[in-house]
């Protein structure tokens, strides 16, 4: 009998170990079950994660091309304003051009005169229509005896030079040119030596 019980014992402790084994297993496959939903989630919440850096990372860029485009159109819209007053300016003057070139004429033909009075009246308006204009910006292009310059020359005709050392140069000016904040507002009309 002690036999029987020692296999029933023994048999006990087999199925109460199989029993912990199976438990065991079963806490396993739990435990692999809870382990693998949890991977799931993870991969899922890094997946967002990145969907959402990418889409932040996309919304930054996309801001920052909008404010640099903001501030070329608020740059060139400055500019823009800047010359439309420079050409509004430019168009006065140009139009103040001819009475500059007869004020010129006046003063040549009376420097022969004997008319003092004339003379000074003459120059007077003259100096102070060139000073009001120069302060606007409008300088007078030099070019009697310069290199001609197509730049700020305009060729009228060709002449035969004077001197060896004239040629390819301005013998005579037709009519004066101006520049006006560094642009040629009006070409010098030349007379040029061949």
């Amino acid at each position: 009998m002690s036999k029987i019980k020692e296999e029933k014992k023994e048999l006990s402790e087999e199925q109460n170990e199989q029993q912990k084994e199976t438990k065991t297993e079963k806490k396993t496959e739990k435990t692999d079950k809870k382990a693998s939903e949890q991977d799931k989630k993870v991969s899922e919440l890094e997946e967002k994660v990145k969907s959402l850096e990418d889409s932040l990372k996309k919304e930054k860029d996309d801001y920052l091309r909008l404010m640099a485009e903001f501030e070329n159109f608020r740059r060139r819209t400055s500019e823009e304003k800047l010359d439309l007053v420079k050409t509004a300016s430019s168009d006065t003057i140009k139009g103040m051009l001819p009475v500059l070139d007869d004020l010129d004429r006046a003063m040549e033909l009376l420097k022969d005169s004997n008319d003092e009075s004339a003379k000074e009246g003459t120059t007077l308006i003259y100096n102070k229509l060139f000073a009001y204009l120069k302060s606007k910006g409008l300088e007078k292009i030099e070019a009697k005896g310069q290199d001609f310059d197509t730049d700020f020359h305009e060729a009228v005709t060709q002449f035969p030079a004077p001197s060896e050392d004239m040629k390819g140069k301005v013998v005579d000016v037709i009519q004066a040119g101006y520049t006006l904040g560094g642009k040629v507002l009006r070409y010098a009309k030349v007379v040029v030596g061949s």
